[in-house]
């Protein structure tokens, strides 16, 4: 039996660091927030918070590569089963939008990275991620007889493109008159789109 490896004095002063800076970032976003601020929440004069980080684009650049939803949606897809392509998208995808659900701070990091940084950090975490994740969708580009020629990387994209839509234009409507037109199976419909498209099949 192994002992759970107990966090340093200098880890736990990061990580308390990381968490002042994740909850400025979520209230006022990444430009309003200083590193007094941070300093200042995590319990640390403003010179001690230097000697971790340099800077607060590196506090940032380390709390996205630990909490970025991408990190923390995809490894979930490598638990998903499905018979069929089409049952492991719909499983997949219900069990992505589900963990969305669970952190509405998901969304706001997510625009953080986007708005902020032009999306600079992403490459890193796909990095990380991809050799983890490609083996479920090349299996999936592999069986061909039910899917078009679509390569697994191209896969990869179209699904997070068609769960974070999705998650985006649900919270737009949400509350609005345009919501109350919505059946309770919207998400069913939506992930019905993406596999089968919006138009009839024409004989």
């Amino acid at each position: 039996m192994t002992k759970e490896t107990i966090p340093t004095k200098k880890e736990r002063t990061q990580q308390a660091i990381e968490q002042a800076a994740y909850e400025l970032f979520m209230e006022h976003g990444f430009n309003a927030t200083s590193m007094r601020q941070i300093a200042e929440k995590a319990g640390l004069a403003l010179g001690g918070i230097y000697n971790h980080y340099e800077s607060k684009e590196e506090i940032f650049h380390a709390i996205i590569l630990d909490r970025h939803p991408y990190k923390q949606i995809l490894p979930l897809v490598l638990n998903v089963k499905g018979k069929t392509p089409e049952e492991f998208f719909r499983n997949a995808a219900h069990t992505a939008l589900g963990e969305l659900g669970k952190r509405p701070d998901f969304l706001k990091l997510m625009f953080i990275e986007a708005v902020e940084f032009n999306g600079k950090h992403i490459s890193l975490i796909m990095r990380e991620i991809l050799p983890e994740v490609m083996p479920v969708f090349e299996e999936l580009a592999a069986r061909r007889k039910s899917l078009r020629q679509i390569g697994p990387v191209l896969l990869i994209r179209s699904f997070l493109a068609m769960l974070f839509s999705y998650y985006l234009t649900e919270m737009f409507i949400r509350g609005s008159a345009l919501a109350k037109l919505m059946p309770k199976n919207s998400f069913d419909t939506f992930v019905d789109i993406y596999l089968y498209g919006i138009l009839r099949e024409t004989k």
